[in-house]
């Protein structure tokens, strides 16, 4: 027995087997063609009869569901069989009892047949005759039983009346009504959320769709018109007039407006086809709007609509037709109907608006109606005195005035820096009515003795805010307090007012004066307050902004031979004809700049301080004539100067100051035509990045370009004092 007994593995050689195991798993069993054959068939057949297998469960499955089905319909029709039956033995069995003592119906059958009166049993002009009370039996009995058992053992009972079948619309709404099934539950509001909450659910709303109001504002359409409000700006016609009634009249919503109508007509015309008599106050709100002026003051008169039916004296618009004026800019069609009325006027107006006209046609109506100049009063001073920033610009209206003053036997005559005081003491030993004089060299000949403004009663400060920049304030000052302080003809001599227990006379005014001003900063607003009375402001478009016509480019370019080369690009492109400028900050590089240019084959002429009169005069006439293509200038032309079709502007350095690249570019798109500003900016320019990319911005034909609305600088203001502080934390 002990030989035959087998011994136990040892764990050595059971290890060893599941070693052996694994690695006979672990190796690829590689199967024959026909091996894999007969395990895809097997693996088939399989398939087939599991999904043989459900069919036939499925299919017993419907057969005992439709069983079951059925046993229950057949149950339902015993149920309904025996319920008929037990219907009418009880039917039955009322007619057996129906002759009662005196012959009178049962309570209970009375009840039965009352509960069967709005059951609908034949057609429909058959229902809604009265039940005869008196049928007999077999009429009762032949009562046609309703569809629905359930109704027919309700309406047995005699307890309820009959209702009809209802959709689902008609139940959905029964729901919302009575039981708020699809109310939408409220959002509770968190504290950090915004204030006002203008959500609402449609079943909140309690306007009705018939009410008048509602159908008023139907009717009304009450589309918002800019420029064509009759009711608070509110169109009542659906943005096309007064609705028309059937007869052909107007039908307004409003009783004032019906008022108004019967008074004075209606008449929805645009201003440009009516006649000037037929204008409404309404026709001139639209014409101010559609020119962007605005006016304040007190008494403004209506703007000029054109040059034929002003109140220009003849002469004058005999001058406006030889010199080829065609329609008035802006600030002409409101300041010259104020001017006419001999009145102070505060003009805000961007540059190349046709400010020059706006004051000289004014200003000669009001001398023309003087005395002529003769040996009596030559001496005693011009009538009119016009004060411009700089000699270019002085010498620009000097030329703008003499062609409207020759004409009518005026004389002109320009007292500016650079000329020989004995040569202007010359051209005023005849006299002269106007004189257009710059600050410094007008303070200069008056403290000299050789011109007095003793019957000087006209006034006009162009470009003022330029002037208190360039420190002609004083000037100005003493200037202003050495015209005659004797009140003007046809004003209030004296009036006497009682202040504080003292006796003061308030006399009229003793000169009109005119102001003109791109910007109003607060030393302009310190002379006006001080010099004009009751005066009438205007303004054209946005104070202080460029003009609209002029497409303003910017480029990052750093070094000065890289913008050189950028310069010579521009130029060489031939997309801008000359005559064109390119302004720069400093004397020296506008020199540069015209030495590279003479170089690479172009006629440029330069115009800064460093170079006397008769040169700033030669470089001006020679790119008006065109013996010039390019003028490279300083700040001093960036003022006032007028050259005709500037097609482009650049700015080779960056102005120090917002205002005065607005007064720079605006040398090009001047009189209505387009122009082109192109802008080098370097990294040193971050003080008024932040200005030039609001001031592109507010450009309709400008587009902010990326580098510089990403730069850092153009993301706040930066002050000198910020930029000096951070240099200083570079430097240390």
């Amino acid at each position: 027995m002990n030989g035959h007994r087998s011994e136990p593995l040892s764990i050595e050689a059971l290890l060893q087997k599941q070693k052996e195991e694994k690695e006979a798993a672990a190796k690829p069993k590689f199967l024959s063609k026909e091996e894999r054959a007969k395990l895809a068939i097997a693996k088939r057949a399989q398939e087939i009869r599991e999904e043989r297998e459900k069919n036939e469960a499925t299919r017993h499955d419907r057969e005992v569901l439709e069983k079951q089905a059925q046993e229950l319909v057949q149950r339902e029709r015993n149920q309904d069989r025996y319920h008929d039956r037990d219907r009418g033995d009880r039917s039955g069995r009322r007619d057996r009892n129906a002759p009662l003592g005196n012959g009178k119906q049962s309570s209970e059958d009375r009840r039965s047949r009352d509960s069967y009166q709005n059951v609908p049993t034949g057609p429909r002009a058959e229902r809604s005759k009265p039940s005869n009370a008196s049928s007999s039996d077999v009429t009762m009995s032949s009562v046609t039983v309703p569809p629905t058992s359930a109704s027919s053992s309700e309406l047995a009972n005699g307890s309820e009346t009959y209702v009809p079948p209802m959709t689902d619309n008609d139940l959905s709404a029964i729901r919302s009504r009575y039981l708020g099934v699809d109310k939408k539950k409220r959002k509770i509001r968190k504290i950090n959320e915004r204030k006002f909450v203008f959500d609402w659910d449609a079943q909140d709303d309690t306007f009705a769709e018939d009410s008048p109001v509602a159908v008023g504002s139907n009717r009304q359409g009450a589309q918002m018109m800019y420029g064509r409000g009759r009711l608070a700006g509110m169109d009542d016609g659906g943005g096309s007039g007064p609705r028309k009634s059937s007869n052909g009249g107007v039908q307004l919503a409003d009783a004032m407006e019906r008022r108004n109508a019967a008074k004075i007509g209606y008449d929805d015309r645009h201003w440009t086809e009516k006649p000037l008599e037929e204008m409404k106050e309404r026709d001139w709100r639209i014409f101010r709007e559609d020119f962007s002026i605005s006016a304040r003051g007190g008494s403004i008169p209506h703007p000029l609509r054109s040059w034929k039916e002003s109140t220009i004296p003849e002469s004058i618009l005999d001058c406006i037709e030889r010199i080829g004026y065609k329609e008035p800019s802006p600030i002409q069609r409101q300041a010259i109907p104020i001017g006419l009325q001999n009145r102070d006027i505060i003009g805000i107006a961007e540059t190349g608006s046709g400010k020059t006209a706006a004051f000289v046609i004014p200003m000669l109506a009001f001398i023309s109606n003087l005395a002529p100049f003769t040996d009596d009063n030559r001496h005693l001073g011009p009538y009119a005195l016009i004060l411009a920033p700089t000699r270019e610009l002085a010498q620009q209206i000097e030329s703008e005035a003499r062609k409207f003053a020759s004409p009518l036997g005026l004389k002109c005559v320009s007292i500016v820096g650079g000329r020989a005081v004995e040569e202007q003491q010359f051209n005023l030993r005849e006299g002269a009515e106007i004189i257009i004089a710059t600050p410094g060299r007008l303070k200069d000949v008056i403290e000299r003795r050789v011109l007095v403004l003793s019957q000087c009663r006209y006034v006009v400060m162009d470009e003022a805010d330029r002037m208190v920049h360039l420190g002609f304030e004083n000037d100005l000052t003493f200037i202003l307090d050495a015209l005659p302080s004797e009140t003007m003809q046809g004003e209030d001599q004296g009036e006497q007012m009682d202040v504080d227990g003292e006796t003061m006379i308030k006399k009229g005014r003793t000169r009109v004066t005119t102001l003109f001003s791109a910007t109003m900063p607060a030393a302009v607003e310190r002379l006006a307050r001080k010099y004009l009375k009751r005066p009438a402001i205007i303004t054209i478009g946005e104070a202080g902004r460029a003009v609209d016509t002029v497409e303003q480019r910017v480029e990052f370019v750093n070094g000065d031979e890289k913008k050189k080369q950028k310069l010579l690009e521009i130029l060489n492109s031939g997309q801008f004809p000359s005559p064109i400028i390119v302004f720069v900050n400093q004397k020296k590089t506008a020199d540069m700049v015209a030495k590279d240019l003479s170089r690479a084959g172009w006629n440029a002429a330069t115009l800064h301080s460093g170079k006397n009169q008769e040169q700033r005069e030669a470089s001006l006439q020679s790119l008006r004539n065109g013996d010039s293509d390019v003028l490279v200038a300083t700040d001093l032309a960036g003022r006032g100067i007028d050259v005709q079709d500037v097609s482009l502007v650049i700015n080779f350095q960056m102005a120090n100051t917002i205002e005065a690249y607005v007064h720079r570019i605006g040398r090009t798109g001047r009189a209505g035509k387009m122009g082109v500003a192109i802008t080098f900016l370097t990294n040193d320019d971050d003080e008024v990045m932040y200005d030039l990319r609001q001031e592109i911005s507010k450009s309709p034909v400008s587009k902010v370009p990326a580098e510089l609305a990403k730069h850092e600088a153009a993301q706040h203001k930066i002050s000198r004092e910020m930029k000096r502080k951070r240099d200083a934390e570079d430097l240390g």
